[in-house]
């Protein structure tokens, strides 16, 4: 069943897919948060965590649901 949902596709390509690219931006926009404010830029520091909790969930997600494509 997982599988099904990880190749549902939208605009032609599947959910995986799209799922794989959001959860790369979101790491990286993570790291760049945090390279801000290391460097003194004036964001609020709940900004980060909160960035790399949803960016885990994401990362979560997507593995879960690549893994579930082989192990069918």
């Amino acid at each position: 069943m997982l599988s099904e949902i990880a190749y549902y596709p939208i605009l032609g390509k599947p959910l995986i897919l799209y799922l794989g690219i959001i959860t790369l931006s979101s790491f990286i926009a993570t790291a760049l948060i945090g390279l801000m404010i290391f460097r003194g830029v004036k964001i609020p520091f709940k900004l980060h965590p909160t960035f790399a909790i949803m960016s885990l969930i994401l990362g979560i997600t997507h593995g879960t649901l690549a893994i579930s494509v082989y192990l069918q």
